[in-house]
């Protein structure tokens, strides 16, 4: 089974929310710090709401934060593009009846929104939202909980994921992991490149020979 997560791996999304980050900071007087980026880049949206109501000790409780980044992130699900190779390594990866499903932390509502937008939720079982079972995918609970509804065994999974963090969690769950370049965490490459069973640059690379010449 393969598990695939969504912002930065399969989309170019990851500047959307540092976009909304600095926008909804920036309103406040507030920097946006690496502190800052630290407590919100990898976790799902209610606690990344409480993490931000508590480190810039704001008034507004986490329910009006998530709905001001709501505004803030508007329609730009809409407007994302899919990575380089992606298009074509699902399709490659569906020829060959290999089961595929999502698992994220972005909200319900902007998943479906990029997914149907370029035409990717045919490819996949399922989407399994992080946000649902209320949970970071740093925790090994989330990808166990992925494989227990696929009715699979943890063991014959393999994890695609932009977020050391998230790899870390998956392999916590005896899942293999493919670490996928993001530019929003270059800084994490290095040490993903030395945990990860494969590191891609881009899905470019997991083609078959007669698939990248089309």
């Amino acid at each position: 089974m393969l598990l695939f997560d969504m912002d930065g791996t399969l989309i170019d999304s990851n500047r959307v929310w540092k976009d909304v980050d600095r926008e909804f900071l920036a309103q406040r007087g507030l920097p946006y710090t690496r502190a800052y980026y630290e407590g919100v880049a990898h976790t799902i949206f209610p606690l990344a709401a409480k993490f931000t109501k508590e480190f810039c000790r704001l008034p507004e409780s986490c329910e009006e934060i998530m709905a001001e980044w709501m505004i803030l992130a508007k329609d730009a699900y809409a407007h994302v593009t899919v990575k380089p190779g992606v298009r074509a390594y699902l399709k490659q990866c569906k020829s060959e009846g290999r089961r595929m499903a999502v698992v994220t932390s972005s909200v319900p509502e902007h998943c479906h929104t990029a997914l149907e937008k370029l035409d990717l939720t045919k490819y996949f079982e399922r989407i399994n939202f992080a946000q649902e079972l209320g949970m970071d995918k740093k925790l090994p609970d989330v990808w166990l909980a992925a494989a227990k509804v696929h009715g699979v065994r943890p063991e014959d999974c393999t994890v695609f994921d932009d977020s050391l963090t998230a790899c870390k969690g998956a392999r916590a769950a005896k899942m293999r992991v493919v670490g996928v370049y993001d530019s929003f965490f270059n800084h994490d490459e290095k040490e993903m490149r030395g945990f990860c069973d494969v590191y891609i640059k881009s899905f470019e690379e997991l083609l078959l020979p007669e698939r990248r010449k089309r």
